[in-house]
């Protein structure tokens, strides 16, 4: 009887083993998401499901979990059964979002899949703004101290820190105004804030129709995507806050299933397809596998917790 328990449990090991070099054996992968439906992060993730869908023999899903600045996402994510099935479409969130004290784990709770694309931050003005450069805008804002407002997605959100550290940068006192991620452009387009720091992706169509102006990209250099964008840095102030997107899965998550996740996501991010896609939302792809991208998240989760202590952000 014993003998018999104990090669019942071999098979099931096997089993389960077998499974997981059979990544995926399941019809569908589900990607939270954690901002809402409409946001950049929705858009560009429904972009990657679909050409996951096509590399994969699953249906790839993403769910919105919006709240609490990604938290109430990777909270969920990082619940999940590790097996590959339940992945969260992740950002330097993840270390903006612990560091702020809005969420009780780091990085480390999750295994990196891949980096899909970066994302240069954005200072943005309604087109009929009287400001045509980075630098009107700070020389208004220092003969009016606290008179100028700028929205952003959020308090630790990564548009939130890049607009007070361009601020710090230029010696302004600004009113930082967090909205969700939702409301920051239509706040901008309905005048209840005077500027904004946001993402490129929620504002082509916009900038394409003239309703708003991009002053300057906090980046190192300009941004393949926003060619005619001019940095901060050009402009004479010494900010750089690249965005990325990328996929992370719940820590141990079996290697196979990452292997897979990460092919395919490599497959679909190194696409014609996903390349044109990505130039009209004013996103640009930059694929990294899963090492690199661990690296990466590590390196930076360190920067962004100095940053975040130096302007007073860090709980």
């Amino acid at each position: 009887m014993k003998a018999g328990w104990v090669l019942l449990g071999a098979f099931f090991a096997a089993t389960v083993q077998a499974q997981e070099a059979q990544f995926p054996h399941k019809a569908a992968i589900e990607i939270t998401v954690l901002f809402p439906a409409g946001s950049s992060a929705d858009v560009t993730a429904r972009l990657l499901a679909d050409g996951m869908s096509k590399q994969l023999v699953a249906k790839v899903l993403v769910v919105n979990r919006p709240g609490a600045g990604g938290a109430i996402g990777y909270k969920y994510v990082a619940s999940q059964k590790p097996d590959g099935y339940s992945v969260v479409w992740n950002s330097n969130s993840v270390s903006t979002t612990y560091h702020s004290g809005m969420m009780p784990f780091d990085y480390r709770a999750f295994d990196a899949v891949a980096r899909v694309l970066v994302e240069s931050p954005v200072i943005a003005v309604r087109g009929d703004s009287k400001w045509k450069t980075l630098a009107e805008l700070v020389s208004d804002a220092k003969s009016r101290p606290r008179q100028v407002t700028v929205g952003n997605s959020g308090i630790g959100s990564h548009t939130h820190i890049s607009s007070v550290a361009l601020f710090k940068a230029a010696g302004v006192e600004v009113v930082d105004v967090p909205f969700g991620a939702a409301q920051v452009v239509p706040s901008l387009l309905g005048a209840q804030v005077d500027a904004a720091v946001q993402l490129p992706a929620a504002l082509s169509g916009y900038v394409k129709s003239g309703q708003v102006r991009l002053l300057a990209a906090l980046t190192s250099a300009r941004d393949p995507a926003l060619p005619d964008v001019p940095t901060a840095r050009e402009q004479g102030f010494d900010v750089s806050l690249e965005a990325w997107r990328g996929i992370a899965v719940p820590k141990g998550t079996p290697k196979p299933a990452i292997a897979a996740l990460e092919g395919a996501i490599r497959k679909t991010a190194e696409s014609p397809d996903f390349a044109q896609a990505s130039e009209r939302l004013g996103v640009r792809p930059a694929f990294m596998p899963a090492e690199e991208f661990g690296n990466l998240i590590a390196k930076e989760d360190a920067e962004l917790a100095r940053i975040m202590q130096l302007i007073g952000l860090k709980k």
